[in-house]
């Protein structure tokens, strides 16, 4: 009989990348069987071999929190399987009743959160610090007590490791050539694929379209608040904008193969400098040029494969002339775009982190 497992998540969508795409549909493919358990309200349903749970749309953070985290843990009691894999440190609480009840658990640590926290615009100020330091020492003492960390990545397993966590490093690399399409006229497009948030960047972005010559900037994602789209559309750069909301994974191959270069222009912040963001390998599989942060992590993967520029990203006059550049000279972009295709390839992919997830279960469920 097939081993059981469930994954289970408060926050993200029923399509996420890491979860659903990449994680639950490996372990489907690998003969596990598999649930996933989300908070959405769009009902459920079997997708890739995955069956989903819904226990309902929260109508705000603080019933999410304390609601929705019950109603999950209920649910991974009712389906009963051999081992749980939670995403979320709201979630955490649930991952410790499951381990009372002598279950198997997995915790998969997307982000250095004590970090995250400190850049939070619904906390106010004087209290970011404070639960930054209250979740560390939290975190201290219950991750422990998981059968294993997962990390998205090395900077957050170190802190893990640290702690004295098992833990194992699953990259969220991209699926080789799923957002790869061949023969599309490139045109003078710069594009930013992702959640629109302010510390993303994405003002600077649209100061720094404003200042190439026959250029539009592609905004693929949901833009955080209406506060922010009311600055952003306020803007002059903002008439050379086309914003396309949130669109299915084939019109992000689409966007990704008709413009000459990707954006990932993230400010500095705790969790952005030793983050590996997915959309800069997604722009590297699609054989694209990309324009990033210079982060030290992030020239070294950018500048060391030579696939694209890196720049000051508070500054748009940085921004643009990389932009400039890169449309100006089309054979040494196209280089770039196909140095970045190769790493990716070669050692930026999920192939190889699948390996290392099947492996953990193995070895977890043997």
């Amino acid at each position: 009989m097939n081993k059981k497992v469930a994954h289970l998540t408060s926050v993200h969508a029923r399509s996420d990348i890491r979860i659903f795409l990449k994680e639950c549909s490996s372990l489907s493919k690998e003969k596990y069987d598999v649930c996933l358990i989300v908070a959405d309200g769009l009902g459920d349903e079997i997708k890739n071999g995955v069956k989903i749970y819904d226990v309902g749309l929260p109508k705000n953070r603080f019933e999410r929190i304390i609601k929705t985290t019950r109603q999950i843990f209920k649910k991974a009691i009712d389906i009963d399987v051999d081992l749980y894999h939670f995403h979320d440190p709201e979630m955490i609480g649930v991952g410790l009743k499951l381990k009372n009840k002598g279950k198997k658990v997995i915790f998969d640590s997307h982000e250095d959160f004590a970090s995250d926290l400190l850049t939070k615009s619904y906390i106010p100020i004087f209290v970011r610090y404070p639960a930054s330091f209250v979740f560390k020492i939290y975190n201290y003492f219950v991750c422990k007590k998981f059968d294993t960390i997962v990390a998205a990545t090395p900077a957050i397993a170190a802190i893990y490791d640290k702690i004295g966590c098992e833990t194992v490093v699953i990259n969220n690399y991209p699926i080789i050539e799923e957002l790869s399409i061949s023969k599309v006229e490139k045109e003078r497009i710069a594009c930013f694929v992702g959640a629109q948030t302010p510390i993303r960047g994405v003002a600077e972005l649209v100061k720094a379209i404003e200042l190439v010559e026959n250029a539009t900037l592609y905004l693929a994602g949901p833009i955080v608040n209406q506060e922010f789209k009311f600055e952003l559309q306020s803007m002059p750069g903002w008439s050379k904008v086309v914003d396309l909301g949130i669109i299915q994974r084939d019109e992000v191959a689409n966007i990704l193969a008709k413009s000459s270069v990707g954006l990932v222009t993230y400010l500095p912040a705790p969790n952005h400098t030793d983050s590996q963001p997915n959309k800069l390998f997604e722009y590297m599989s699609a054989g694209l040029p990309v324009v990033a942060s210079n982060f030290n992590l992030w020239k070294e993967i950018i500048e060391d494969n030579y696939c694209g520029v890196c720049v000051n990203p508070s500054d748009p006059n940085d921004i643009a002339k990389a932009i400039t550049y890169i449309f100006n000279n089309k054979e040494q972009a196209g280089i770039m775009g196909k140095n970045g295709k190769i790493s990716v390839l070669e050692k930026y992919n999920w192939g190889i982190e699948e390996e290392k997830l099947i492996k953990l279960y193995k070895g977890l469920l043997a």
